[in-house]
């Protein structure tokens, strides 16, 4: 009974138009205007959410024209800006897929984009992708390259200088093991793929990091899980943060301080003013925290006990561009750390949506960001004090609350069957 109490307005609105009869004027039928309804106050928009968006999950600017954005949804497709958020237009609709995982910029020609489809979070409700795909007018059309067995890319580089070769960090599927996971790098633009890391059936890749010095350097991290019915394995011996130093050939194991046992979800990323200098948070069984190599990963050294709030769900750092000791963690409130790792606290989110994906930080202007959370884009220029939310960005939840809307889909079933 409370039920159908809870759904009753929402029903009277939506039959609201079926209950507004033609008015008999003279035996004749005329329409009622707003003005005559008491509607005039009413504007026509788009279906979906009227005051906030949805989750966007990787955000990339042309580094050639900082003008130009490429927006990633979690569960609502690609979106493209021109005009620094003005106006965003989609771009990714005639594909097969609308989950997106990553979108990356070739660096030798902004044209030529990458998108890898499929979220690349842990959570209950994920939407499955099918690969890869590139674009080499700049989104206007794609062509899928492969990679389809993933169902959830993580994350994609392409090499600074050769716009051929490729890394893909391969999640796999959420809910069943085997797939294609792990790393994945093309010599030829993705005509052809190698799997030059496959950890096993049950563990996947969902960061790729290169080192801005010398792109024979990467770093990827592996994740061991798995989502069940009625529960998930979020961590295992299999996770870990590996390191290549020939183009992603080979593959070797960090350890030297980091955790090896019961290891779950890893974020990391290398300081772009010391790529010596890494940082990775860490959820393990034992000893999870936040942690620093100084040696390009050859030693760590915990800093702090600080990990997200979410591991399987967020979990990701971002480096300041300037400064070699400010340190970003997107989390369910984003934190910030000005001294290596030691101490965080919360990032200025006064107004702002929270669960938060990705950062972008302007290289030549740190005070300038762009975050991307479940409530959709926010821009600030003031390193957080204030934020411009994006609005023109139509994105919705639909998929998370189908159930929420099933009842009423029933109702108006039974009312209009």
């Amino acid at each position: 009974m409370t039920t159908y109490f809870r759904l009753l307005p929402l029903c009277v609105m939506l039959f609201i138009p079926l209950f507004i009869q033609a008015q008999i004027t003279d035996g004749k039928a005329e329409s009622p205007s707003l003005e005559k309804t008491g509607m005039s106050g009413l504007t026509f928009r788009s279906i979906g959410p009227a005051i906030t968006s949805g989750r966007v999950i990787d955000i990339e600017v042309n580094p050639a024209d900082p003008r130009e954005w490429y927006v990633a949804s979690a569960h609502g497709s690609l979106w493209k800006t021109s005009n620094a958020g003005v106006t965003f237009s989609p771009i990714f609709d005639g594909q097969s897929s609308y989950a997106m995982g990553a979108v990356a910029i070739d660096p030798s020609n902004p044209h030529t984009v990458w998108a890898g489809t499929g979220e690349n979070n842990a959570h209950s409700y994920v939407i499955p992708g099918d690969g890869v795909y590139k674009s080499e007018d700049g989104g206007s059309s794609w062509v899928n390259k492969g990679l389809k067995e993933s169902q959830q890319i993580g994350d994609i580089i392409v090499h600074p200088t050769n716009s051929k070769v490729v890394w893909v960090a391969a999640y796999g599927p959420h809910r069943q093991s085997g797939g294609e996971r792990g790393v994945f790098k093309t010599t030829d633009g993705g005509e052809t793929w190698k799997n030059v890391l496959h950890p096993s059936e049950h563990t996947g890749c969902w960061e790729l990091h290169i080192d801005p010095r010398n792109p024979d350097v990467l770093y990827t991290v592996a994740h061991q899980r798995q989502r069940y019915l009625t529960t998930i394995v979020t961590g295992g011996d299999e996770s870990g943060i590996y390191k290549s130093t020939d183009g992603g050939e080979t593959w070797n194991r960090l350890k030297g301080g980091l955790p090896q046992t019961m290891v779950g979800r890893i974020g990391m990323d290398i300081s772009p003013v010391n790529p010596d200098i890494l940082f990775a948070v860490v959820d393990a069984k034992e000893n999870k925290g936040t942690y620093k190599s100084t040696n390009a990963g050859a030693s760590w050294s915990k800093v702090s006990d600080y990990v997200t709030s979410y591991a399987f769900y967020c979990q990701k750092l971002v480096c300041d561009p300037m400064d070699v000791n400010r340190v970003y963690g997107l989390d369910i409130f984003n934190q910030v750390s000005i001294d290596g790792g030691v101490n965080w606290t919360r990032f200025g989110e006064d107004k702002k949506h929270v669960d938060n994906h990705a950062l972008w930080i302007e290289p030549a202007d740190p005070r300038h960001m762009l975050s991307g959370c479940d409530g959709g884009v926010y821009e600030t220029f003031d390193r957080g004090q204030t934020w411009d939310f994006k609005a023109n960005l139509p994105r919705g939840m639909l998929q998370s609350h189908c159930r929420q809307i099933q009842p009423v889909l029933s109702c108006l079933y039974r009312h209009t069957g």
